[in-house]
């Protein structure tokens, strides 16, 4: 069978993890390239070997290209809307890097475009396909924990810590959207939703510790106006009472998740740093503390694997569609507001 042909749009560091998972398959290729940015472009195209004529600065002439399958989305936030937009128009399968946009009505938009010309696409929320969080989900859905009272989680970063990183476009509200809310918290609010349910009303409180950085150009310094830190008290439904730490100003962490879940008959603690965990404690089996588990081997899975077989039809159900991100959007939104407003929110959905 032919290889699924693959372009890549927006060749900046999330590339190297897309490029990654398209490369150790044997069901697709990277078969063109596009980004603004002509010495990116140029690079790439020499690391992956890729034609001249198949590496373009404008979105749409490689959504013009009849011989690429899908694409894969992986640009800054403000442009998300309006390529994965040209990806419908141009009946481009995608997958999309999150947040889905700048906010739920960008998100709502997109969820109309695709009920009315539907694609298979997935919204890149990477932590699904962590085999710990999956084996969770399956002990979770078994009924193992019982009914489930709180939710404890966090994702702690440090990079941000460091005053010589300049004023980068995660840094930038007109480009990113939000803080690190938007870039580090989607992904909790998407995996605690995956593995437990919807969260229905937030109050947060958030903050930017370093408030100016150096402009890329060397010209002076520029305003930091998105949030460094975010922490949130929420309730989802069932009554579960549930808490998120965010931060990129986590001294020692690099890419740092515990996500802690308590039930009526047991407990569960996925982690991820170096690798993903899971230990359990469950009353049934009599045990007297928290244990590591084994994952089976049917929860390890890859997104970009995970991505072809959905484009080939043979998808588990389990990735995230633009219906997860726009609930996921609202979320985010209802959250800036909350620690905007200084006030409990709930989420509309």
């Amino acid at each position: 069978m032919s290889k699924l042909k693959i372009g890549i749009i927006g060749l900046g560091g999330i590339a190297d993890f897309h490029s990654e998972g398209i490369l150790a398959s044997g069901e697709a290729e990277i078969w063109a390239i596009c980004d603004e940015d002509e010495k990116r472009l140029a690079a790439r195209r020499a690391q992956w070997n890729i034609p001249e004529d198949r590496a373009y600065l404008s979105y749409t002439e490689l959504l013009r290209n009849p011989e690429v399958d899908a694409v894969t989305i992986g640009t800054p936030t403000v442009s998300h809307f309006a390529i994965a937009m040209a990806a419908i128009e141009h009946g481009k399968p995608f997958a999309l890097e999150k947040p889905v946009g700048m906010n739920a009505e960008e998100a709502a938009a997109l969820r109309a475009a695709l009920q009315n010309k539907p694609l298979p696409h997935m919204i890149c929320f990477s932590y699904r396909y962590k085999a710990a969080a999956r084996y969770a989900k399956q002990l979770i859905e078994e009924g193992r924990l019982g009914t489930i009272r709180h939710v404890y989680s966090q994702y702690l970063q440090d990079w941000g810590i460091h005053e010589d990183i300049p004023l980068v476009w995660r840094f930038v509200q007109s480009v990113t959207g939000s803080g690190a809310f938007g870039d580090l918290g989607c992904h909790i609010l998407d995996l605690t939703r995956f593995l437990v349910g919807n969260t229905q009303r937030v109050i947060a409180d958030a903050d930017t510790i370093i408030k100016q950085r150096d402009l890329l150009d060397g010209s002076g310094q520029g305003e930091v106006d998105v949030d460094d830190f975010c922490h949130v008290l929420s309730r989802m439904e069932g009554g579960i009472s549930a808490s998120m730490l965010i931060s990129r100003f986590a001294y020692g962490r690099g890419n740092y998740q515990q996500i802690e879940i308590y039930g009526s008959r047991g407990a569960l603690v996925y982690t991820l740093d170096a690798a993903d965990s899971l230990q359990v404690k469950f009353k049934e089996e009599g045990d007297e503390q928290f244990r590591p588990v084994d994952i089976p081997d049917h929860c390890r899975t890859g997104q970009m694997q995970a991505f072809f077989r959905l484009l080939s039809g043979q998808g588990d159900g389990m990735d995230a569609t633009i219906e997860d991100g726009y609930i996921n959007q609202l979320a985010v939104d209802a959250i800036i507001q909350s620690f905007t407003e200084e006030r409990w929110i709930t989420i509309q959905q």
